[in-house]
């Protein structure tokens, strides 16, 4: 049986499409799959049948397996070594003087990477800490700068509305640019320290409202 499931991971608010065979995954089931990344778990969110799919020239990643519970476990170790990687990466910036903040830690699920987030104003050669990464850590190291809108979606926290988790880590998909034509619209008083968010820039949600 030839499936298409549809999978979410936790680190992404994107779903993809995988090729499930003989497996019959189910929404709510955890499984690996096989990405451009490398090997990843993630959430079943949909699965339909894909009668008459040739499996070679779909284009379409596959899923390998329904997680397992070793699987599960290795899972929540990474979250572990995600905290270790960060407190290792900080103390290397430090060390090497480098004018860079580390926002997030990220390790692919088969540990063949690891992905180190970071925000800075201006260019940043971080060849020499990527290599002592590396050899600490025995993983293909990828530095990934990001804005500052993009931080405090990684990070989340507590939005300034009381309401929950900050818009762009809980649901927001695309963290578009915000103008202070979008306030004066709303008859909001041009305030920066009211209509700033976490991340210091305009609140996301005065786009709701322009």
């Amino acid at each position: 049986m030839l499936e298409i499931v549809t999978v979410k991971f936790e680190a992404s608010k994107e779903a993809s499409n995988f090729l499930a065979r003989d497996m019959s995954l189910r929404v709510g089931d955890r499984c690996v799959v096989s990405t451009e990344r490398g090997v990843e778990l993630g959430l079943v969110m949909d699965s339909a049948k894909a009668e008459n799919r040739d499996l070679g020239d779909t284009g379409i990643n596959k899923a390998l397996r329904k997680a397992t519970e070793r699987d599960l476990y290795l899972y929540e170790k990474k979250k572990d070594q995600e905290i270790s990687a960060f407190s290792l990466g900080k103390k290397f910036v430090k060390r090497h003087g480098l004018s860079m903040k580390l926002a997030r830690v990220e390790y692919v699920f088969d540990g063949s990477r690891i992905i180190f987030y970071f925000t800075a104003d201006q260019r940043v050669d971080f060849r020499q800490l990527v290599k002592n990464l590396a050899r600490r850590l025995h993983a293909r190291i990828e530095m990934r700068q990001i804005g500052a809108r993009d931080e405090a979606s990684l990070v989340g926290g507590q939005g300034c509305c009381g309401l929950g988790e900050n818009c762009s880590a809980k649901f927001l998909k695309e963290l578009k640019s915000v103008s202070i034509s979008a306030a004066k619209k709303q008859g909001l008083a041009v305030n920066p320290g009211r209509l700033s968010g976490m991340c210091g820039r305009l609140k996301c949600c005065l786009n709701y409202e322009a």
